[in-house]
């Protein structure tokens, strides 16, 4: 019999990127750098990231942050692993009938602002970075994994792991380098252990990437 041991996923929106998204702005790298050294002592094996900049200079700047470990200096460095299906794309695009009456018509406007590209090719890298990233491991030893990604992606796999409707993604806000962890455990339900905390990041790096009605 082949056994399996739990998988703690922790998920991460990039920091705060500029306009054009080429690149981080002061605050989304201090963003990344704190982020960064809350992790450091937790047994995290590899960081799995966006291709795109805004996620990638994150992805590097976190993991700078582990190459030294006074609790466990023998610890080699965490891998970095591009990865396509931890991207930015729209998850699912659900259909009218899918959607409350009462906010069908504002979600289905919000979705339509997005390229072909984004709608077309999004659902096939969805189930991939299910495939990837959530479930248990192989093993007997737990595994914790970080993927530095995207709002959406984000909501897609919580969504998943509550087992909520397809189209539930949407409404889901993530901030810039607040953390999520999702622990899959052999014979359990997902179990979202918390959603976007923001504990390590002073007030004036919260909260950002949020819409500005949606601020506390």
């Amino acid at each position: 019999m082949t056994t399996t041991a739990a998988r703690y996923l922790y998920l991460t929106r990039h920091g705060e990127a500029s306009p054009d998204e080429t690149e981080l702005t002061a605050n989304g790298r201090r963003q990344a750098v704190l982020l960064g050294e809350r992790l450091r002592g937790h047994p995290i094996s590899a960081i799995h990231h966006s291709p795109l900049p805004r996620a990638a200079q994150t992805a590097h700047l976190i993991a700078e942050q582990f190459t030294e470990r006074p609790e466990a200096p023998e610890v080699p460095e965490v891998p970095l692993q591009p990865s396509e299906p931890a991207g930015d794309y729209l998850p699912y695009v659900p259909d009218r009938g899918e959607l409350p009456a009462d906010a069908a018509d504002a979600l289905l406007g919000f979705l339509a602002q997005f390229p072909p590209e984004a709608r077309d090719h999004g659902p096939a890298l969805a189930r991939e970075a299910q495939a990837l990233f959530t479930g248990p491991v192989p093993g007997d030893e737990p595994r914790h994994e970080l993927v530095v990604t995207h709002n959406f992606l984000i909501g897609w796999l919580v969504r998943a792991a509550l087992d909520a409707p397809d189209w539930r993604w949407l409404g889901l806000n993530h901030a810039n380098a607040a953390l999520t962890v999702i622990r899959y455990a052999p014979g359990r339900l997902s179990s979202v252990l918390f959603y976007n905390d923001m504990s390590h990041l002073p007030a004036d790096l919260r909260w950002t990437g949020f819409p500005p009605e949606l601020r506390v």
